[in-house]
């Protein structure tokens, strides 16, 4: 196996760089804590602790940040925010560490990191604490792509609001900016990278957009019906994320 093939940093240099085994070994590990660290539904949790509930019996039923809004207030969605925000960030961040520069066979770091992101979207949507039944993955997807590809997030967020602004569905904004991800990063790697998309890259986007637009499968049938709730400030029932 040539340098070309296997150039493998971080933590997984210090064994063998040259070792097909402890690559694969690794990446299993890795994926797996990103996936039990995704498990960590902060809406559960949250509120579990603060107010011996859960939030899955509440509201729209949904364990994710709109819910927690709506049903418990700005105070338990700000903690609902920081433990999702944290959670991307730290699956992220193992694999950058583990793996550091690697490039194995056409595996990236680049890839291993937005599987990494994936497996703790996967997580959060079937968390293996809860009985597979989480959030739907918008917030953790966010932050995923604004780690990884700050540009694109920003400009995906631009599309994001504006949709939300004229529509005055969350859900359809989460759904059309999940769908056009793969999009902007294609159009991202090319314009600002002056690269091609790595195609296991746009593969995890295009999960991560099938994934995000199968959870709002019953939004999209209330948005159809005209019987979704609109966007308001106060403590209406709606199931977004």
């Amino acid at each position: 196996m040539s340098i070309a093939e296997f150039n493998a940093g971080g933590l997984i240099s210090l064994f063998s760089s040259q070792n097909e085994f402890w690559y694969f070994a690794f990446l299993f590990l890795v994926l797996l804590a990103s996936y039990l660290l995704g498990s960590l539904n902060s809406a559960i949790i949250v509120s579990r602790l603060l107010y011996g509930e859960d939030v899955r019996t509440k509201g729209s039923g949904n364990a994710g940040l709109t819910n927690m809004l709506r049903v418990y207030g700005k105070k338990a969605a700000i903690l609902t925010l920081l433990g999702d925000l944290s959670k991307t960030v730290i699956s992220v961040g193992i694999a950058g560490v583990v793996f550091g520069f690697g490039y194995f066979k056409g595996m990236s770091l680049n890839f291993i990191l937005y599987a990494a992101g994936l497996f703790a979207v996967i997580g959060h949507i079937f968390p293996c604490y809860y009985r597979f039944k989480g959030g739907k993955g918008v917030l953790v997807t966010s932050t995923m792509a604004l780690i990884l590809t700050p540009l694109a997030f920003l400009a995906l967020l631009l599309l994001f609001v504006l949709i939300v602004a004229v529509s005055k569905y969350v859900s359809l904004g989460s759904v059309s900016v999940a769908v056009l991800y793969p999009v902007v990063l294609d159009f991202y790697y090319r314009a600002f990278l002056h690269n091609y998309p790595d195609g296991l890259v746009l593969l995890c986007s295009m999960i991560l957009a099938i994934l995000i637009v199968w959870c709002h499968r019953e939004n999209l049938k209330r948005i159809g019906n005209r019987t979704e709730n609109k966007l308001s400030f106060g403590k209406k029932k709606n199931d977004e994320e």
